[in-house]
């Protein structure tokens, strides 16, 4: 949403993605070459909503280990829209990683790297448009005009990835409205916080139980938190719930196909009689080489 005051424009930079478990690259460059293979997802929410100027979000990315997984880089592209407000973001990614020798003690089927430190950054540009002129307001001037403006952004994580837990900590846009081609343009920009626990046991090796708790927070504007919980077999299928506060319940379901292929389903359950209604999203991943499915 944009509030307007005088000739100042506050607007929010990202939506709060539901599918950051299942594609974390896109809030966190740190992520990039985690995996042993190239990963590309691609995802949509909002795409049912019928209400006029009800959120909508894209995002397609890829990312891929590089030097014997040392090195990772990806790229994406993300477009937000609510109301008249569009955003569009398109960004390359680098991280760089150190290995610990920690016991790894993960099922067999888990391909994640069980010991790394990785730092991540970001370049990449930010185009924002306000379509003022389609409210239809006719004797405010601060509505006489739309808006549109060019960003060049810079964005930097930290992850640290062990077995049983993960951690990190990520900054889309550390530079803000700074480089704006449109000097009265003020951006509130997200920092993102994100801590989840693997519970997995030896004998049970084919089940997975994942919490996680993923932050965010944007300076004017409540903290945001998601509260999740997932169940997963085998890479095979995962189902999980969770909740954002104050605003929705969140229910998805998996299932992995051919080894490369996974495919997620999100419904976002308006909480409080939200004019905006509920919200389903769709996440698809291929992993390139050996999958996720792995026997």
């Amino acid at each position: 949403m944009c509030l307007l005051n005088g000739s100042m424009v506050m607007a929010q930079q990202t939506p709060a993605f539901s599918e950051y478990n299942y594609n974390p690259f896109i809030i966190n460059s740190a992520y990039a070459g985690l995996m042993p293979n190239t990963e590309a997802t691609l995802s949509n929410s909002g795409f049912l909503n019928t209400v006029e100027g009800s959120p909508k979000s894209f995002a397609f990315s890829f990312n891929s280990p590089l030097n014997r997984g040392k090195v990772g880089v990806g790229a994406g592209i993300i477009s937000d829209e609510i109301g008249v407000t569009k955003s569009t973001s398109v960004f390359g990614a680098y991280s760089y990683k150190i290995f610990f020798d920690f016991k790894d003690d993960r099922p067999y089927w888990q391909i994640y790297s069980p010991g790394v430190l990785s730092f991540g950054i970001t370049a990449g540009v930010q185009l924002y448009q306000d379509n003022l002129l389609d409210l239809g307001i006719t004797d405010d001037p601060r509505f006489s005009e739309n808006i549109s403006a060019t960003i060049p952004t810079v964005g930097l994580g930290f992850l640290f990835n062990h077995s049983r837990f993960y951690v990190g900590v990520s900054a889309p846009n550390v530079l803000g409205d700074r480089l704006a081609s449109e000097q009265d343009l003020n951006l509130r920009n997200p920092i993102y916080g994100y801590f989840g626990y693997r519970f997995f046991n030896n004998r049970f090796q084919d089940i997975m139980i994942k919490p996680n708790l993923l932050l965010k927070y944007e300076n004017g504007a409540p903290l945001q938190a998601d509260i999740n919980l997932s169940f997963s077999f085998r890479n095979k299928f995962e189902l999980g719930t969770g909740y954002r506060t104050s605003s929705s319940v969140n229910l998805l379901a998996g299932i992995y196909l051919f080894n490369n292929l996974r495919f997620i389903y999100q419904y976002n359950l308006a909480l409080k009689d939200s004019p905006l209604g509920n919200i389903h999203g769709l996440v698809l991943s291929y992993k390139f080489g050996d999958g996720y499915a792995l026997d």
